[in-house]
C-alpha cells in the first residue's frame, strides 16, 4: 500500500507506508512465557546474539514496561547461567548495547 503525500503545488510523491507497531502484552509474566523459548534456543546455539535483533527477527511483542522490562529479562537469564556477556554491538541508532552468548550449560540444557 503505497501512501500520497501531495505537495503545495499539487504534485503527488508516493511515500512509505507507516512503520507497524509491534504487539505488546500487558501482563510481564505471559510477555517471559512468550520469548524466554526464543532466548533459550538463541542460548543453546552458543552464537553471539544482540537482544533487539533477536526481538526483531523474531517478531517478538514488547514487554508492558518497554524501557525496563527487557533489561529485567535479560538479566534474569545472566543469573540463571543461561547467556553470559560477550562484547558490544550497536543498536539501529548506532547506540552502544551488550551483545550476549549463550553459557556452556545453556549449551548442554544444564543452566537453572
Amino acid at each position: 500500500m503505497t501512501h500520497i503525500q501531495p505537495a503545495f503545488d499539487g504534485t503527488e510523491f508516493a511515500a512509505a507506508a507507516p512503520s507497524i507497531a509491534r504487539r505488546k502484552i500487558d501482563d510481564y509474566e505471559a510477555w517471559v512465557t512468550e520469548v524466554r523459548p526464543v532466548f533459550e534456543e538463541i542460548a543453546r546455539t552458543g552464537q553471539p546474539f544482540l537482544c533487539w535483533k533477536v526481538a526483531k527477527d523474531n517478531d517478538l511483542p514488547d514487554p508492558p514496561d518497554r524501557d525496563h522490562d527487557w533489561g529485567r529479562f535479560v538479566a534474569a537469564l545472566h543469573r540463571e547461567g543461561l547467556i553470559r556477556f560477550d562484547s558490544f554491538g550497536l543498536t539501529r541508532d548506532k547506540s552502544a548495547v551488550r551483545r550476549w552468548r549463550g553459557t556452556a550449560a545453556a549449551r548442554r540444557d544444564d543452566a537453572a
